[in-house]
């Protein structure tokens, strides 16, 4: 939604950047970066919760020792509300800074490369499901490969008050600071750790995306760009 309002919104007020696909790079860097903002605290929460430890408790009963393991966090409203009571609202976006810095040209990419991989496309293969998979799954492929050192900055920043991170390393709460920790340490190759298991969710899953996104336009009836362009230069 809202990179379709920033495209309209920039071709409207600044008609001199013209209508090529870096109105697109454009639009979806921006509407990326909105999209963090709205949602990162939710973000947080589920990375905290996937990589929270058992707090581990023995149990003494009729004689008996059992050994109880209970979670560090019982969901996502008691994660919220434990980063919110220790350090405001500042703690619930502790990361946004390597989530921005990748969002914009990882958003931005996305668009760009899928608006102009279809551009090349003949005609009469502009509706085929196939070519919108391949172009979407291209754009996935590319902007996760460009972006991702500062995805691996980001989810180490977001766990790096938890104990089970932590491991008698100091903290580090500038995101260039951890990347150059990152480096210094593990080797530039840590950057990309994981890489090829994020390809088999992020390739396909901007691939559906876009393939349904424009899908849905076309059984909307919603006009194609081509022509809404010309019914408004013509008015």
């Amino acid at each position: 939604m809202m990179y379709e309002q920033y495209r309209c919104w920039i071709l409207n007020n600044y008609p001199g950047l013209g209508t090529g696909a870096h109105i697109d790079l454009l639009a979806g860097s921006v509407a990326g970066g909105t999209a963090v903002l709205c949602t990162y605290p939710l973000d947080l929460a589920r990375t905290k919760l996937a990589y929270q430890i058992s707090d581990t408790r023995m149990v003494k009963s009729g004689g008996f020792r059992s050994y109880h393991t209970q979670p560090m966090y019982n969901g996502i409203r008691d994660v919220l509300m434990r980063v919110y009571s220790g350090g405001g609202v500042r703690a619930l976006y502790r990361g946004v800074g390597p989530t921005l810095t990748g969002i914009l040209p990882y958003a931005g990419l996305k668009f760009y490369v899928y608006e102009e991989l279809k551009s090349h496309v003949p005609e009469e293969h502009q509706k085929s499901i196939v070519m919108r998979l391949s172009c979407g799954a291209l754009a996935g492929l590319l902007g996760q490969t460009v972006t991702y050192p500062l995805d691996v900055v980001r989810r180490q920043m977001q766990v790096g008050d938890m104990p089970s991170s932590l491991n008698g390393e100091v903290r580090y709460g500038n995101s260039r600071e951890r990347l150059r920790m990152i480096v210094r340490n593990q080797g530039w190759r840590q950057l990309f750790a994981g890489l090829s298991i994020n390809y088999i969710k992020i390739v396909p899953s901007v691939a559906i995306g876009f393939a349904a996104y424009d899908s849905l336009k076309l059984w909307l009836r919603i006009p194609p760009r081509q022509k809404t362009q010309s019914i408004s230069s013509a008015a």
